[in-house]
């Protein structure tokens, strides 16, 4: 990586993983950017598979950026702020150098326009005071709150952090205070007019809810008829047990997916309280939990082939 960040221009590198949704739809911010900013080089890591490189620049959570230049780190932004990585990208690339030469400025972009892109940067935003982690007004601390405890999804903007963000959206939106929170581009209002919403039971039909866990662990439980919670994956088993399941699926001649809860601790914890069974590995079909290896073994030690006794499990669900 230390090739990559020790050039003169501004480097942006999104520490991602592949289960969270919030990643996504900030590569694809980052997409956009990359376009505006052709003298900005972005780069996508995996932080589990660079685990070395995730604790020395201490990556506790996903997407976390980290901005190098010259081959030093020079800020940081945890978190699906949108906005917010905009505003860094923007500010810290002046100084790149670029056409115009090193400390050229680009054109100043139209205050309307970029308070468009702004408002539109996800289907919830929220522009305060502060962030979401470090509210800097009682008002900004009240709707956060509100929106955590609604399980809502949403990216912020910080206005102390843009005097002209901050003057410009008022007249913009025709709306003289903050916090202001659009949805789909469109202005909901401020603390009143969510914590009605939040009394009358609107919140969650009017703002997109974040992804919860079961959501996560019933949506990978049904990403294949036949799937496997397993230690390593089909190509490398990482435990014994696991070796010995894979042996019995792989000679029923059955097609199945595997999910490794090694690269994913949220999954692994979860998924034996919602499964209410403590060991790994578990085997699904259709969304339904059959068990692990012993009760696989049990069958298939009652004079069953592996090819009849998945075949059974399958009808039988």
């Amino acid at each position: 990586m230390g090739l990559l960040c020790s050039t003169r221009f501004l480097t942006v590198v999104h520490f991602q993983a592949a289960w969270a949704p919030q990643c996504s739809q900030m590569n694809d911010v980052m997409g956009e950017l990359a376009k505006e900013n052709k003298h900005t080089m972005f780069v996508k890591l995996e932080a589990e598979a660079v685990p070395e490189v995730s604790e020395k620049y201490e990556i506790t959570s996903v997407p976390t950026f980290l901005f190098f230049k010259g081959g030093q780190k020079i800020d940081r932004l945890d978190g699906a702020h949108a906005p917010e990585l905009t505003n860094k990208v923007q500010r810290l690339s002046v100084s790149s150098g670029g056409l115009g030469g090193p400390g050229a400025e680009p054109p100043k972009e139209d205050l309307n326009e970029r308070l468009k892109r702004l408002i539109n940067a996800a289907p919830c935003m929220l522009f305060m005071k502060g962030s979401p982690q470090e509210p800097r007004c009682g008002f900004s601390r009240q709707i956060v709150a509100l929106f955590k405890d609604h399980a809502i999804q949403f990216s912020s903007f910080d206005i102390l952090s843009d005097e002209e963000v901050r003057g410009g959206l008022k007249t913009f939106s025709n709306w003289p205070t903050y916090p202001q929170v659009y949805v789909n581009g469109e202005l909901v209002g401020g603390l009143d007019i969510v914590k009605e919403l939040a009394e009358s039971g609107e919140l969650e039909n009017t703002c997109p809810k974040a992804v919860t866990l079961e959501h996560r662990l019933k949506s990978t439980i049904n990403r294949s008829p036949v799937m496997l919670f397993m230690k390593g994956n089909k190509e490398q088993a990482k435990c014994g047990f696991s070796l010995q399941i894979l042996e019995i699926m792989n000679s029923s001649g059955v097609e199945y997916s595997t999910f490794d809860i090694l690269e994913d601790e949220e999954v692994r914890q979860g998924l034996k309280t919602y499964s209410n069974w403590p060991t790994y590995p578990q085997l699904y079909v259709n969304g339904e939990l059959i068990g692990g290896l012993d009760i696989v073994k049990v069958r298939i030690d009652f004079c069953f082939t592996p090819q009849t006794i998945i075949a059974l499990i399958i009808t039988s669900t």
